[in-house]
């Protein structure tokens, strides 16, 4: 089959686009190219586009979505995007959730525009589960009904990245976007893989960490005084899979609801390494481009690549089907 050609929004550090692409290797499995070519990748994150342009062949330009005209961009059968969630996030207290009254929770609209203009087969968009139940449940309809109206069946899920191969509890919605009836009628999400068998959190974590990872004796007599009902330390269970991380992680207190780990009466915070293998990125990727806070940041908001990656298998298996039946019809 011919590849298929993808338009990125919202590309972060990369990881929905190293998905879309495969060819990598995670936990020793192989993750084998897909027919797929980004010809097009757009973030306003400095630091973000700064690592993604390290790891890839082509670049990522840095720039504002709502700067671009929709008529100059490259055709393309694949519009992907994570478009920013802090608005619908039920971990964003300050300020509260507005989902689609606040500014960033108006981004979608870029995404339907584009869209609009030019028509792609699919679209894949990521967001977090508190997408579901925003603005009292009626964010996520009215996002829906944008997307039909310029022209798209839609399918969704939430999906537990623990449940495909990943150390990590992260729950996020999935959209996906159908050009054609058919396509949509035909398409299956894919299937959990380690339901049963989680990938432990220990599995990733380095053996030799530096001493600045580690929470100082005030901080831990800081948490051990606090209150009952405030937030502690949340150590992690290092034979079970990972609480979600966040781009918090620069910033990390054992007052917080960050996920953080315990060696012995010791507290650490996890390498930016480490966060990066949490996210189901392989060791290749590179980090060091920028400073440790800004990596934190930008693996924090990523979109594992594994996960990613099993949605647009599924995708690329769809249009696999219909080639052959087409084949089939031909040979008849």
């Amino acid at each position: 089959m011919d590849r298929l050609k993808v338009l990125s929004l919202f590309s972060g550090c990369g990881g929905m686009d190293l998905g879309i692409l495969g060819n990598f290797k995670y936990l020793n499995q192989n993750y084998h190219k897909l027919p797929t070519e980004i010809v097009y990748a757009i973030d306003n994150d400095p630091s973000a586009v700064e690592i993604y342009n390290a790891n890839f062949q082509h670049n990522c330009l840095l720039g504002d979505i709502k700067t671009i005209n929709e008529k100059e961009l490259p055709n393309h059968d694949i519009l992907m995007g994570g478009f920013p969630c802090q608005s619908f996030s039920i971990v964003a207290q300050n300020p509260p959730r507005l989902g689609i009254k606040d500014e960033k929770g108006q981004l979608f609209f870029e995404i339907c525009r584009i869209l609009k203009e030019k028509q792609p087969r699919f679209f894949i968009a990521e967001n977090v589960k508190g997408i579901l139940s925003a603005n009292q449940k009626r964010a996520f309809p009215l996002i829906i009904q944008e997307f039909q109206k310029v022209g798209y069946n839609i399918s969704y899920q939430v999906f537990n990245a623990s449940d495909y191969g990943i150390p990590q509890k992260r729950e996020r919605v999935f959209i996906i976007g159908f050009k054609h009836f058919e396509d949509c009628f035909k398409f299956q999400f894919p299937q959990p893989i380690t339901t049963r068998n989680k990938i432990p959190l220990k599995l990733v974590l380095d053996e030799q960490i530096e001493d600045k990872y580690f929470f100082s004796q005030k901080a831990v007599d800081g948490m051990l005084k606090a209150k009952e009902t405030m937030n502690k330390g949340r150590v992690q269970n290092i034979d079970e899979p990972c609480n979600t991380i966040s781009a918090h992680l620069a910033k990390v207190s054992l007052n917080s609801t960050d996920p953080v780990l315990k060696e012995g009466q010791l507290y650490r915070r996890f390498t930016p390494r480490e966060t990066a293998r949490i996210q189901s990125f392989p060791d290749n990727f590179r980090l060091d481009v920028v400073s440790e806070n800004r990596q934190y940041k930008a693996i924090g908001n990523a979109v594992p690549p594994v996960l990613m990656w099993h949605i647009s298998q599924q995708i690329i298996n769809l249009i696999v089907e219909e080639e052959k039946q087409k084949y089939s019809l031909e040979c008849a």
